[in-house]
């Protein structure tokens, strides 16, 4: 079957369940949130641009950006088969959402809104559906980069280990910052950490148990090594995506950790590769260890399954979903079976 059907067969190797999001408008044929294996996934959900999904912590619920210049997010509930039920959508009265976060209370949904530059933050009911927007965080600022950073560029929202604080990461400006989420669904801010000029910092990862975090930067493909702490940001290392000697452009995307905090992996995309770093037993040091291709054009995105031997990488240029194992030893990385044709893959959740 095809695209225009809505499911479409491969040759993965993991019969593990995931949710896969994608840029609809963009693809001619996907036509939502799709769910499967990487054998076989079909769309269980229709729905604009899913760019980014998020779960409950009792995965009772599923929450999609819709990527869209009049952004929303969208609520479903989960159904015993992995199903998805439509509860409703809210606007983020900001554009292009791609980013949300659950904060650890289950109360409230915090997404990033790109192009605007903002963060929203939406009650969460008990029947999983979004209230009226509490807030709307409008940040401001520009960087060095005059075509990227020509304005704030929400990217990230994200909570720290503890889910004392929150943290919204802004690419057009250069900054993290720290805040504290109110029971009346308010960020309140509590500090900034500045990344190098022209950065771009897209995501950030913390370290299992904290006293460490790692941001990804897209516009110059470095990964920012932080000490971590109460809140606290500081920066201890910079080290580069790439190998040495590198050519060419290359945009970096996600960043990930894996759950003993020994293994960081990040996206490139140009060079359409993971790279793999080494973590200090501190936490406090990474070395470049691996870059191995991705199988595909423009990897936006990466999930490590819940089998901690199964890493996913969305090739969103070349409309496949590529599948590797986790050496759980040396953390490198294996290609395994053959991508999963999927148009426009920009997100992996596992179920």
């Amino acid at each position: 079957m095809g695209w225009g059907s809505g499911t479409w067969q491969g040759g993965g190797m993991t019969s593990e369940r995931i949710y896969v999001g994608s840029y609809t408008s963009q693809s001619g044929g996907g036509d939502g949130i799709a769910f499967g294996t990487t054998e076989v996934l079909s769309v269980v959900a229709e729905t604009a641009d899913p760019s980014f999904l998020t779960r409950s912590a009792d995965h009772r619920f599923l929450y999609a950006t819709n990527e869209l210049e009049a952004g929303r997010v969208s609520a479903f509930a989960i159904e015993a088969d992995g199903g998805l039920k439509f509860l409703n959508d809210q606007p983020t009265e900001g554009a292009h959402p791609c980013h949300l976060a659950v904060d650890p209370s289950g109360r409230f949904l915090l997404s990033a809104n790109y192009s605007s530059g903002s963060v929203a933050i939406h009650p969460i009911a008990a029947d999983g559906s979004l209230g009226t927007a509490t807030q709307i965080v409008q940040r401001e600022g520009t960087g060095p980069n005059k075509e990227r950073q020509e304005g704030p560029h929400a990217h990230q929202v994200a909570f720290d280990p503890s889910g004392e604080y929150a943290f919204d990461v802004d690419l057009g400006t250069d900054l993290v910052y720290v805040s504290t989420l109110s029971s009346e669904g308010r960020l309140e801010e509590v500090g900034r950490l500045p990344v190098h000029p022209g950065a771009g910092p897209r995501h950030l990862v913390f370290r299992p148990g904290g006293g460490a975090a790692y941001i990804i930067n897209e516009l110059d493909s470095t990964l920012t090594v932080c000490s971590y702490q109460d809140g606290k940001l500081v920066i201890v290392q910079t080290v580069s995506t790439r190998p040495e000697g590198a050519e060419g452009d290359n945009f970096p995307a996600e960043v990930l950790i894996s759950a003993d905090g020994r293994f960081v992996y990040g996206s490139n995309r140009g060079d359409d590769t993971i790279a793999v770093f080494a973590v200090a037993a501190d936490g406090l040091s990474v070395q470049l260890i691996q870059t191995i291709g991705t199988g595909g054009v423009w990897p936006r995105h990466l999930a490590l399954g819940n089998d901690p031997a199964v890493l996913y990488a969305a090739n969103e240029r070349s409309d496949q979903l590529a599948t590797f194992t986790v050496d759980q030893t040396s953390g490198v990385l294996t290609a395994t079976g053959t991508p999963l044709p999927w148009p426009k893959p920009v997100c992996v959740l596992p179920a």
